[in-house]
């Protein structure tokens, strides 16, 4: 509960190298994401280049944040590897999310950049990567030592929440 509560979406980092040994352990957490028929599709490309950072922050409006981070992990899914198709967009936020939870362990800031269903962001990764057409780029997650102290907040609200039926509120 911890990495979840203490989980922000962080923009701005210090300019310290992640370790190696983080980045492999948040791609573990990744792989440990549940899937549909446990297909596991995903792929990972690590980016620590500032030249290619630079590419990766102008996926999107949104996207700016890449290029200061120490490292982006672009999250794809393999077509190949797809036994139901129709729920890769579930798995990979699975796995995204996992990522965005072992970064918190791992005491790093983290942001979760959208591409898909976007496929103009789609177009421009496959692009930037070279990539087949079997492979769909999902999002990116920055990556860093936050440049600042991370602010929790609670989000929790009981009026979200409903029991045995949907009542209005």
């Amino acid at each position: 509960m911890e990495a979840i509560f203490n989980r922000r979406s962080v923009r701005k980092y210090s300019g310290e190298k992640v370790e190696d040994s983080k980045i492999e352990k948040i791609l573990r957490a990744a792989m440990q994401a549940p899937s549909a028929g446990n297909q596991q599709a995903w792929e990972f490309v690590v980016v620590r280049d500032k030249e290619m950072l630079k590419k990766l922050s102008e996926v999107s409006p949104y996207s700016k944040m890449a290029a200061n981070a120490d490292v982006v992990i672009a999250v794809m899914a393999n077509e190949e590897y797809m036994r139901y198709p129709s729920y890769w967009q579930q798995d990979l936020g699975a796995a995204t999310e996992n990522i965005l939870l072992q970064a918190v362990t791992e005491g790093l800031g983290s942001v979760w950049i959208a591409v898909a269903p976007r496929e103009d962001r789609i177009a421009t990764m496959r692009e930037i990567f070279s990539l087949p057409e079997t492979v769909i780029p999902f999002c990116m997650v920055a990556l860093g030592y936050p440049d600042q102290e991370v602010k929790l907040a609670d989000k929790w609200d009981a009026n979200k929440v409903h029991y045995e039926e949907y009542k209005p509120v």
